[in-house]
């Protein structure tokens, strides 16, 4: 019997993804374990393997499909030993291929209490004759076929028209109905708007509403990744009451302790500043155990370790890898481990594991000179920082002006979670131990 290969949910968020390419072709003989194609996701891209052995006798999604359902079938693999003729007639999503069965014969009607003829089964009650659809009952004239072969093909009975006596719907109507084959269940690859000349769908539709006239512009449809960042933040900006909190950290020590901890570092041991605010985090985190919970529509979730998040951007969107158990972890444990998650997510190499959950999130746009910001929550987490670039600024000591590097941060909070004292006490912590980073050694 024909085993169908359904595409996986390669995380517990995964509603869709692209098949981006298969590494074996019709005719192959695949083992358990064998590697079958490569699927990416909204964060990464990720192999699937055989869970069966057989042959693959066709493959249903082609490469470079986009937005192909979680549980869509995207290939037919057959036992050892079958023959492809199993094949004819064989129905994506069905239990067995349809065979040209007869039509069964003629249920004999018989008068009901309303007067309307029914059969002897009331799930396929008849209707006045040339009529398709009884209005008073509601029902549509199918044969027990017909109506089976729909449900498998996902077809409205309501939008076909039958042949059969007094318009009932039976086999051929089912076959010859504009629907979806095999071959075109497969969603295609997106067209490029080179092929579909001025894209006029809703994106164009939307934008000539506003007053933008149709080839000003060239219009690049929406990535598995962008499509669900927009939903995530989207949701986020509109149902989560986060607020913002701000503070400047003068980083002079910080950055002469950086300098002194490089100059002694192992050979490929380089701390940066993102590294040594990853710990911070994560030690003001477990100081503030109030500060490093989740809600839930149950309760606060108090979490045990600080997972910090951090923010990398990378082709077509941003994602956040986490730096497990934070706080159990030095400088250059860090450093090695900050480095590797960030050159796998460059590379889409990440696992789910890897990016989702964490208990805080970190956003550091310093390095490409922008003086402060606040970001969008990323739930389930109760606050996200956003780190400023560190710059001389005046500053007053003692009454008297001075000169110092400073540094500002924005904590964005999940107030049903962390309000402002919670907020604030986490932050007085955050810039002692910036402030003075041998305490980080502790």
């Amino acid at each position: 019997m024909p085993i169908e290969i359904l595409m996986p949910a390669l995380s517990p968020t995964m509603e869709e993804g692209t098949l981006t390419k298969w590494l074996v072709a019709e005719g192959d003989e695949v083992s358990s374990g064998d590697v079958l194609a490569e699927i990416e996701t909204d964060k990464a891209t990720m192999e699937i393997e055989a869970v069966e052995e057989g042959v693959l006798v066709k493959i249903l999604v082609a490469e470079g499909s986009t937005e192909v359902k979680v549980n869509a079938p995207i290939a037919v693999l057959l036992e050892d030993g079958e023959d492809a003729s199993v094949m004819d007639g064989y129905v994506v999503g069905g239990a067995a291929p349809v065979t040209n069965a007869p039509e069964p014969p003629p249920v004999p009607l018989t008068p009901s209490e309303d007067g309307v003829q029914e059969t002897g089964n009331p799930a396929t009650a008849a209707v006045d004759p040339g009529l398709r659809r009884d209005e008073r009952v509601g029902r549509i004239k199918a044969s027990p076929l017909a109506k089976r072969m729909a449900k498998e093909r996902g077809l409205d009975l309501a939008s076909i028209t039958g042949s059969g006596p007094h318009g009932r719907i039976i086999k051929v109507d089912i076959e010859t109905a504009k629907i979806q084959s095999i071959q075109t269940l497969a969603p295609t690859p997106a067209a490029t708007t080179t092929e579909l000349g001025p894209l006029r769908g809703g994106g164009a539709d939307y934008l000539e509403k506003m007053g933008v006239p149709v080839g000003s512009y060239d219009l690049e449809p929406l990535d598995g990744m962008r499509r669900i960042i927009a939903k995530r933040l989207t949701e986020s900006a509109r149902d989560v009451p986060h607020f913002p909190l701000n503070i400047d950290c003068e980083i002079d020590a910080l950055l002469a302790m950086r300098k002194e901890l490089n100059a002694q570092a192992p050979e490929g041991i380089k701390i940066s500043v993102n590294d040594m605010l990853i710990r911070a985090c994560a030690i003001a985190l477990k100081q503030v155990p109030d500060a490093n919970a989740s809600y839930t529509p149950d309760g606060i979730a108090y979490h045990h370790h600080a997972d910090v998040a951090v923010a990398v951007a990378i082709d077509g969107g941003l994602i956040t890898p986490i730096v497990r158990e934070a706080e159990n972890k030095g400088l250059a444990l860090i450093s090695t481990e900050m480095k590797d998650l960030a050159t796998r997510a460059r590379d889409r190499k990440l696992k789910p594991q890897e990016y989702q959950g964490g208990t805080f999130s970190l956003s550091n746009l310093g390095m490409m000179g922008i003086k402060s910001f606040s970001s969008i929550l990323n739930q389930p987490q109760g606050m996200i920082m956003s780190v400023g670039a560190g710059a001389p600024r005046p500053v007053v000591r003692d009454g008297e002006l001075a000169i110092a590097t400073v540094m500002s941060v924005t904590l964005s909070c999940d107030h049903r979670v962390v309000d402002g004292a919670i907020g604030a006490n986490w932050l007085t912590v955050f810039k002692r131990l910036i402030e003075k980073p041998v305490t980080m050694m502790l």
